[in-house]
């Protein structure tokens, strides 16, 4: 056996072994010990090799998609070895002999299809970059619904597009230098050689893929594109191990389609995952009202790139108007879409060979939904609802099939059995009845047998060692084993409290049974290979419907946000325009509805007159700069997205880039300080970002020197009016900075207002023309919660900075020669401060019940206090 483990593993290097043994999956050497660790289960030993105990542990077979999610998602890949016959066979052929085996798959992070080892919500993507010569392209396929697409993609734009897809496994050619775009987007990175790069055996492998002559009918690839898709199909071929997935045909993205967002703009944005990590706080979050799985990975794709389309937004918005315009329909739509399956998935494990009785039930359901969808809608006449009705319907053939052959819930595995409904098949039916009165004739078998014997006790059982058998008791069966009834009770075995027995009927009954079971259960495979078959042959169809309701739910969503929220629907053409009045950030005011407190709008005008337009904000820490930032580019994404948007009214001109530099965040893997980071990110902006860019900048230069961080943000905010043309938010503290308003006709000042009153800072949140006058950190750092000596201190340093600064007495070191050192004080003991006194407003008010008092005393005692407040006021 040891040999055979051996040889299969030496044959999938790099994959832990799954070595099926029974009903387990063993592992044994390196492979146990790393499984042992990754999974916290029990290291054991069996045998030796070499003269060294072999480390062995072990995981059961019905368990084993837990295990298989825990180890991919700690960065293994896995090699199935099942028993290719039953063990039985294995001993004709000698008592030395090795029950074969083969791996049947190589599981790895980009090729899951097991509903347990997927998010329902979001896409599992496998993805393969290729160059040839000059050119290179990038694809990506979702095996579990069989989404395939390509898109011709030069080296700088891969990491972005590999932000924008984040697929879970990423190809690659041998040697390929590209480890850390992929780790930085969480693809595991899998190397090929090249002969999987193969630019025209892979036009071969695809059109065997796709039964087809020629690909011309799919599109006009280039050879790095055909590359980049003959290496996904050559790798499917050898994880999957010949049982391809069910694939749709390959789609081509033009590069220039979608709004660029880079990845460190969708990190900024937090538009799929928070910064903290997970969905919880990002813009998907806030805005997911999908009821269909389809639906919402149709969300995350549209949020994940923006269309630069004119004619496909104003199509998605005009669809998303009407039912907001028709509540009831987008009511009537969502109820139905509710109880509508994820049949791209079903789909996808049945052509796999890993579906069961309830994938098919998932197709039956999901078709006769979309059945009552398409009535629904009638002949409306909006495009995107029209397009996607058309798609619903022409399956009535196979839901009446699948309606009588299928019990109204099936068992999750065909191997069980039970899921074909009565009357579907004559034989099996027969088959059913001769297995089911079985069960009678052993009952009327047993009650005869009790008679005979005269032991109660006396039960008819079963297991799959024995079959059936008779059980007593040791001490009831003295008697069946003494004449006469020795002759009729045949003595099977006995056990520590038990004796077996058997008789001649009973054996040539259990015969009978165990055909009946078995050749039931052989007549269920065949129906459901018969019924796979069927839905498999109208896989595209299937898949149409499957998109189209994905479409309507996606578009119902958006309906349903924006009545509820109060959205609208905004002005999008291919201007420089960004004019927006009343706009909220969705993420923020969804927090505070939560607490019960309400959002702050504001308006934002970057363009006038078709000059470039750059708004330099400025304003205290915590008063709103970076949700002013974000709102702005989050609403130009929801607009091209073709959604509604948070604002009461939106003019916004296409956006082709959106960049965003907010936030600070250092890169110690790859020895980047904060300030380098931020760099970085800028540089990037300054060197891509066209006329009809959006960028959204916050805080440049604040890692560095007083001096440098002023120079540099100064120089971006020229380079951005001058040469990028671009629209822009640019944040800042650096005050001297307003003055450029004056002289670039492009710039326009704006600060967030507050407002001080007895000390205190208070936030309106309020963005307003003109500049701010101060900063209010010292204030700011009070509300933290720094100790309050530390406040004062600081208070008096800023005072003498600023006297010396006005009166023009020297650099800011020999401002604060003067000042007296800090003398540190103990903290006072807890309790040791002196309480104030309560006033005596305070102590009329503690003495009043508000439960036992008029209107009429009430306004009294409004008088009554204010008096009060006036003669302290006086003292």
């Amino acid at each position: 056996m040891m040999v055979q483990y051996l040889a299969i593993r030496e044959a999938n290097p790099g994959a832990l072994l799954f070595y099926r043994m029974g009903d387990f999956y063993e592992m044994f050497f390196d492979d146990a010990v790393a499984a042992a660790a990754a999974l916290d289960i029990a290291l054991t030993k069996r045998g030796t090799h070499m003269g060294e105990p072999i480390p062995m542990c072990g995981v059961p077979v019905h368990a084993a998609e837990s295990y298989l999610l825990t180890l991919i998602r700690k960065g293994f890949r896995v090699a199935i070895a099942e028993q290719m016959e039953d063990p039985a066979e294995a001993r004709k052929r000698g008592s030395k002999a090795v029950v074969a085996r083969e791996v049947v798959r190589l599981v790895t992070p980009g090729t899951l299809t097991e509903e347990s080892l997927l998010e329902a919500r979001r896409h599992n993507f496998l993805a393969s970059f290729a160059s040839v010569r000059e050119d290179s392209a990038l694809a990506w396929v979702d095996i579990s619904t069989g989404a395939f697409r390509v898109m011709t993609c030069p080296p700088a734009r891969l990491g972005p597009e590999l932000a924008r897809n984040a697929p879970r496994e990423l190809l690659v050619l041998e040697g390929s230098d590209l480890a850390e775009i992929a780790a930085e987007a969480g693809a595991a990175l899998t190397e090929l050689p090249a002969g999987s790069f193969d630019s025209s055996a892979a036009q071969r492998r695809l059109c065997a893929l796709f039964s087809v002559e020629t690909l011309d009918g799919f599109g006009n690839f280039s050879r790095a594109e055909l590359a980049a898709m003959g290496a996904i199909a050559d790798y499917l071929e050898l994880t999957q191990k010949g049982r391809m997935p069910l694939l749709r045909p390959p789609v081509r993205e033009a590069l220039g389609g979608a709004m660029q967002i880079d990845a460190a703009t969708r990190r900024n944005l937090e538009l799929t995952q928070a910064l903290s990590g997970g969905r919880e706080g990002s813009l998907l979050a806030a805005i997911d009202r999908t009821v269909t799985a389809g639906g919402a990975r149709l969300l995350e794709r549209r949020i994940s790139a923006p269309s630069r389309n004119l004619d496909e937004i104003h199509a998605r918005q005009s669809a998303v108007a009407h039912l907001v315009d028709d509540p009831r329909l987008g009511a009537d739509l969502r109820s139905a879409l509710s109880h509508v399956p994820d049949m791209d998935r079903a789909l996808s494990r049945l052509a796999l060979e890993r579906g069961g009785p309830r994938d098919l039930a998932a197709i039956r359901a999901g078709l006769t939904q979309a059945a009552r969808i398409a009535a629904m809608l009638g002949d409306d006449q909006i495009q995107v609802l029209a397009e996607a009705a058309r798609d619903l319907t022409g399956h009535d053939a196979l839901i009446d099939l699948l309606d009588e052959a299928l019990v109204a819930e099936p068992p999750l595995l065909a191997r069980d059995g039970g899921f074909v409904a009565a009357g579907y098949d004559e034989d099996l039916d027969e088959t059913r009845r001769l297995r089911d009165e079985g069960r009678g004739v052993i009952a009327s078998m047993q009650a005869d047998y009790i008679a005979e014997s005269g032991v109660q006790s006396l039960k008819i059982k079963h297991n799959n060692v024995l079959g059936y058998f008779i059980e007593t008791t040791s001490t009831h069966a003295e008697k069946m084993l003494a004449p006469p009834l020795n002759e009729r009770f045949i003595h099977r075995q006995t056990t520590a409290n038990q004796i077996r027995f058997t008789t001649v009927e009973l054996s040539e009954l259990e015969t009978r049974i165990l055909n009946a079971r078995d050749r039931a259960l052989e007549i269920e495979r065949q129906i459901f290979a018969r019924l796979t078959g069927a839905v498999l042959e109208q896989a595209g169809p299937i898949g149409q419907a499957a998109r189209a309701l994905a479409e309507i739910d996606l578009t119902a969503a958006f309906a349903d946000l924006a009545s509820a929220e109060g959205w609208v629907r905004p002005e999008v053409d291919s201007s420089r325009a960004f004019m927006i009045e009343g706009g909220r950030h969705p993420v923020v005011e969804r927090a505070l509805k939560r607490k019960g407190e309400a959002f702050v709008a504001n308006d934002c005008a970057l363009t006038e007159g078709g000059t470039p337009a750059i708004w330099l904000l400025t304003g205290p820490n915590m008063a709103g700069k970076s949700t002013f930032l974000r709102q702005n580019a989050l609403i130009a994404i929801l607009a091209q997205a073709g959604a509604f948007v948070p604002a009461r009214r939106a003019h916004i001109g296409l956006v082709s880039q959106l960049f965003s530099r907010v936030g600070a965040a250092d890169d110690l893997a790859r020895g980047r300080s904060t300030f380098m980071v931020e760099m970085v990110e800028t540089a990037a902006i300054l060197n891509q970002a066209d006329d009809h860019a959006l960028v959204i900048l916050d805080e440049i230069g604040r890692g560095t020197a007083t001096w440098d961080g002023l120079s540099i943000a100064w120089a971006v905010l020229e380079h951005l009016h001058a040469r990028n043309r671009c629209r822009a938010l640019f944040a800042t503290h650096y005050h001297e900075m307003t003055s450029l308003s004056a002289r670039l006709p492009g710039v326009e000042n704006a600060t967030v207002a507050v407002r001080e009153w007895e000390g205190e800072v208070i936030f309106l949140h309020e963005v307003r023309k003109g500049a701010a006058d101060r900063s209010y950190g010292v204030q700011v750092a009070r509300l933290a919660g720094l100790p309050p000596s530390v406040v004062e201190r600081a208070r008096d340093i800023l005072h003498q900075l600023e006297n010396g600064e006005r009166q023009g007495t020297g650099k800011p070191a020999a401002l604060l020669d003067d000042l007296p050192l800090f003398r540190a004080t103990p903290a006072p003991a807890p309790g040791a401060m002196s309480q104030p006194q309560p006033s005596a407003v305070e102590e009329r008010l503690r003495k009043l019940n508000p439960d036992t008092i008029s209107a009429r005393e009430a306004l009294d005692l409004v008088y009554e206090l204010r008096a009060m407040l006036d003669e302290d006021g006086a003292a």
